[in-house]
């Protein structure tokens, strides 16, 4: 436990950030998979794009602000237009 007041407060500041960035990778996360579902389950374009455009733009808004980095970002972005790309295919 810290002693004195400004490791206090650098530890509440941490606790504070740590439950923000969960709730952007935990989103991230949970729009990837409803993506990869739709992939599935549809043969719809216009559900593809659509879940696609919203799983892109959380990536982006986290990457913007500092919680993930941006080739991270990329990555993740890159493996979901293949995956798209293989599911047009097949």
């Amino acid at each position: 436990m810290p002693k004195n007041l400004s490791a206090l407060k650098k530890t509440q500041i941490s606790l504070r950030n740590r439950a923000r960035n969960k709730i952007y990778k935990s989103a991230i996360k949970t729009l990837t998979k409803k993506y990869i579902i739709s992939l599935k389950q549809s043969k719809d374009m216009g559900v593809y794009k659509s879940n696609l455009a919203a799983v892109y733009q959380k990536i982006d808004k986290a990457t913007k602000r500092g919680i993930i980095h941006k080739n991270t970002a990329a990555r993740k972005k890159s493996l979901l237009a293949k995956l798209m790309k293989i599911n047009l295919t097949t």
